[in-house]
């Protein structure tokens, strides 16, 4: 029969261990990254309500639907400035009179970065990896010290988009050179911290319901002295189904939540959705509703069933119409579809 002592002992540690958990989940973020929003204000598109009251996007994100961050993309030297430095600065001052916390997401390139695609910018070409390096560096530190001199603080930054292949290419690619693609990784984290100690340091991969991607892409990063803080993924059930027809959503669901415990676990680290987004088809409601179902269960399950290490889930661009792109979570005339629902319903 165990002591009365250590029946106390044990009693506290399982409190103590239940609290951090009820502290965990009340910190899980529900954000959306809004990188087409100031193009399309500029353009004069207004959003409504699902009540057709016109209403400021991020505020109706934030109130209506609960969410308390933003995620926006930075580019090096974009053609007319979008998602240059100061569109960010712009969109973060927005966020913070809201109260709402700010992800940054470095491309690092002069347009959009992927899994396909990692063009260098065109003022780097031609450099040494040592060179880029420090480009990489004086170019973070650009734009995080713009953010500091406005009093705006970003609670994550992600070093690179969608890294899976690496980045940079030729110069970054991981199969052809897995050491300077951990380098630059190494280069972000170091100039992230510099600026910003307690920004955590997000490294972005896609397909999050593929644990062999992560095990392979992440190893390599920290057998050649990368670094990062948590692990970013994206969930996009539709895409990894495109091609795929055998493959169903919810099993694309639970392999990720799988993922993400497994990740979590093995290099002992926070997970967060980063990205992920649900079809939208005005001509088929049940389509949209599958997608609010969709969401519903990713925020549910990565909320309350990852150990506490999921700590929150981005979607991509909600606010886009569907004529532009079939994975907002907006109607033709500027609204909420159900699919937001999705944000409210975690219980």
């Amino acid at each position: 029969m165990m002591k009365p002592k250590i029946l106390v002992v044990i009693s506290l540690l399982i409190q103590a261990l239940q609290m951090n958990a009820q502290t965990q989940q009340k910190d899980f973020v529900k954000g959306a990254d809004v990188g087409f929003l100031t193009g399309q204000e500029r353009r004069g598109q207004k959003f409504y309500d699902v009540k057709g009251r016109e209403r400021d996007c991020l505020e109706l994100l934030k109130t209506d639907y609960q969410l308390s961050a933003i995620r926006m993309r930075v580019w090096v030297n974009p053609f007319g400035g979008t998602n240059d430095k100061n569109e960010l600065l712009a969109m973060a001052k927005r966020a913070k009179a809201l109260g709402m916390d700010l992800m940054v997401d470095f491309h690092y390139s002069d347009s959009w970065a992927d899994p396909g695609k990692q063009p260098i910018p065109q003022a780097w070409r031609g450099h040494t990896f040592e060179q880029m390096k420090q480009d990489l560096r004086t170019h973070t530190i650009d734009v995080l010290s713009l953010l500091k001199e406005n009093d705006i603080e970003p609670r994550w930054v992600q070093v690179g988009n969608e890294t899976t292949n690496g980045l940079l290419w030729d110069m970054g690619h991981i199969e052809k050179n897995p050491q300077q693609y951990a380098g630059f990784i190494r280069a972000g984290y170091d100039a992230v911290k510099e600026v910003f100690p307690q920004a955590i340091v997000i490294i972005h991969l896609d397909k999050g319901h593929r644990q062999d991607i992560y095990d392979w892409n992440l190893d390599i990063v920290l057998k050649y002295g990368g670094k990062f803080d948590m692990v970013g993924m994206s969930l996009y059930p539709y895409w990894a189904r495109d091609g795929h027809p055998e493959l169903k959503a919810d099993d694309i669901i639970s392999d990720c939540i799988k993922n993400i415990r497994y990740v979590s676990q093995k290099y002992g680290c926070d997970v967060m959705i980063v990205e992920t987004g649900y079809e939208v088809d005005e001509q088929q409601p049940e389509i949209m509703e599958e997608g609010r179902r969709q969401l519903t269960r990713v925020i549910r399950e990565a909320r309350n069933e990852t150990n506490g290490h999921c700590r929150g889930v981005f979607y991509w661009e909600p606010q886009c119409l569907p004529g532009g792109y079939k994975l907002g979570a907006f109607n033709s005339k500027g609204a909420p579809t159900v699919i937001m629902d999705g944000f409210v319903e975690t219980k």
